[in-house]
């Protein structure tokens, strides 16, 4: 366990256990089920993944100086020129398996750069609007946390009305036992037609 009184290790235990939480909620899932769009805007589970990943190596990478080993296997800035959405789903030629190694190879990466600098490092971040692209290692991990965890969201939603699985995390759902959710949703349902 880290230790929360350091706040670069505070910080970094809440981005690690944020992509875990959004790694998981691909488990079990066939190559179709991830791919597939659950929303009107075409959310899926493996392109929340895709995004996500991408996100890091952008905030963790060139924000600092540094460049992903191979960037060819990332969604360069060119191709949202074309494909606004390039980063939200999966090509042909990419898997699951593949999306998640590779996320768990830019995670890898990430961890380096907040390991190697202070909090107070100074980064830039090219693609913000001018006279806000100055930023330090400290605002960068809080700014990708609060992404990853909003994307995480989206995921827990996706795959509860995909299959029912539900939960914070792998190992704690921290939701009770045994619960008539239909009971549950039931009287949410009444209460909410009160006011219809």
């Amino acid at each position: 366990m880290a230790d929360l009184s350091d706040m670069k290790a505070a910080l970094h235990l809440y981005l690690r256990g944020t992509r875990e939480d959004l790694i998981w909620k691909l488990d079990g899932l066939s190559e179709r089920e991830v791919r597939l769009p659950r929303t009107a805007t075409g959310n899926n589970l493996l392109g929340i993944l895709k995004h996500c990943l991408n996100v890091e190596a952008g905030y963790f990478g060139p924000t600092f100086g540094r460049e992903f080993p191979t960037p060819d296997e990332l969604v360069p800035m060119a191709a949202f020129d074309e494909d606004p959405q390039a980063d939200w789903y999966a090509t042909e030629d990419e898997t699951k398996d593949g999306l998640i190694d590779l996320y768990r190879r830019v995670a890898a990466f990430a961890d380096q750069t907040i390991d190697q600098l202070p909090l107070d490092a100074p980064g830039h971040v090219s693609w913000w609007r001018p006279g806000s692209q100055d930023v330090t290692l400290h605002r960068i991990i809080i700014h990708v946390t609060c992404d990853l965890a909003r994307h995480a969201g989206h995921a827990d939603i996706i795959r509860e009305q995909h299959d029912a699985a539900i939960g914070l995390r792998r190992d704690s759902t921290i939701l009770p036992d045994d619960f008539d959710w239909p009971a549950y949703v039931s009287k949410l349902t009444k209460l909410a037609d009160r006011f219809a």
